[in-house]
């Protein structure tokens, strides 16, 4: 499968102490119920394999959607530059903890999906966290999934192939939802602000069912993997738990944190202001912390982040040089410089060096503000945005006429 050509080209390992498994989980099968991948500290195992970076070929399609090309010719393209790529975490493995772990949970940008951010979210919890990376249903994803029961036209179905190596219950059938595009001589802010509210209620629901489990309670999910997720029981420390995001994600970070005082502060990757009603910004009480690319932002969507300004909340801003928007998800680890700036997922810098200042910022201010008793404090600089590829605040000018 996919681009021999690549041997120098993959998602970065994890750096922390622990190995990372990971794992899928929808519950309830409807598209009103909760789907994540689940990344977090596992034990060392032989049999356990590192997934697919892209789960199946609707995903490609949803993409080609996004992208507004052709499905056809897109689907051999990207199977081509992308469709050997693998995961830096082991499906399935079983968990394994010496102590209850901090909970992220992860939103991820418009056109996305729940696997693209796996160099973030692996070394989250290769440092000790359970993430859960949420598929929004909101129609933002490139492709999403859920399943109905079986119908009696579904009967006559039976013979055709399963598309998805996951299995699920026999009177279920997939349904799947794709990319929507604005119709012609749509306005964008309502659609952009509905879906933001959904998305924001999707994090809040992955947390309710990471709370359940938990909790011991019994859990069905509709995927039927090989996890076994009795083993969680009593394994997060809830009392410690962050939401976290990418662009569109970046809005979802804001709007979860003003309907959800559980989660104790946000990191925004990047973040996209425009899908926030002006009302939520005083209403957010938690930390939160910006981490801009140099490329992506401009004056009136910064405007709107120096809105969460506050004396009394610690919210921190940093812009990392020579990055583009899509220095944040995976796809800019695995395209050659050439065919990386021309689709502009890469820009100046390493990207291995981009993603790794992220993170540890990241790791640097959820230890700040979760009470964590860990040694990630060593990166508490990178917070102020001390480092020769950072820029504290951000590059932008914008009047103060405009805040």
């Amino acid at each position: 499968m996919g681009n021999s050509c690549s041997n120098h080209l993959g998602i970065p390992p994890a750096k922390g102490p622990n190995q990372v498994g990971c794992t899928d989980f929808m519950m309830d099968h409807t598209a009103q119920g909760s789907f994540f991948r689940l990344y977090y500290p596992c034990q060392e195992t032989e049999k356990a394999e590192k997934p697919d970076w892209v789960p199946s070929m609707e995903y490609f399609y949803g993409l080609a959607d996004f992208m507004k090309i052709n499905r056809t010719l897109s689907e051999k393209i990207f199977e081509y530059l992308f469709g050997s790529y693998k995961i830096p975490a082991y499906m399935d493995a079983p968990f394994k903890s010496n102590e209850n772990c901090p909970v992220v949970i992860f939103s991820h940008g418009l056109g996305a999906f729940r696997t693209l951010y796996s160099a973030i979210c692996a070394e989250l919890a290769s440092r000790g966290f359970i993430v859960a990376s949420v598929e929004h249903r909101d129609e933002s994803a490139s492709a999403t999934f859920y399943f109905h029961e079986k119908t009696e036209p579904d009967l006559t179905q039976e013979s055709l192939p399963k598309t998805s190596s996951a299995a699920v219950q026999d009177d279920l059938v997939k349904e799947w939802i794709y990319y929507r595009t604005l119709k012609r001589g749509e306005r964008e802010f309502p659609l952009r602000n509905k879906q933001v509210k959904q998305r924001a209620d999707e994090c809040i629901l992955a947390l309710d069912k990471l709370t359940e489990i938990n909790s011991g309670a019994a859990v069905q999910n509709v995927l039927q993997t090989q996890f076994d997720w009795t083993t969680l029981e009593n394994s997060m420390d809830l009392c410690r738990t962050a939401v976290m995001g990418h662009s569109f994600g970046g809005a979802t970070v804001i709007e979860a944190l003003c309907k959800e005082v559980k989660f104790k502060c946000g990191v925004a990757l990047d973040a996209w202001m425009f899908p926030l009603d002006d009302e939520v910004f005083p209403r957010v009480k938690q930390p939160i912390f910006f981490i801009n690319s140099e490329k992506f932002q401009w004056a009136g969507n910064i405007s709107r982040m120096k809105k969460l300004d506050s004396e009394v909340v610690q919210r921190k801003m940093i812009t990392i040089r020579g990055t583009v928007h899509q220095s944040f998800p995976d796809f800019t680890f695995l395209t050659g410089n050439w065919i990386g700036k021309l689709l502009k997922l890469k820009g100046e810098i390493d990207p291995e060096l981009a993603i790794d200042l992220s993170n540890k910022a990241t790791l640097a201010f959820l230890q700040r503000h979760l009470g964590l008793e860990k040694d990630f404090n060593q990166w508490d600089p990178l917070i102020d945005g001390q480092d020769e590829n950072l820029i504290p605040g951000t590059n932008v000018i914008v009047l103060q006429s405009a805040i």
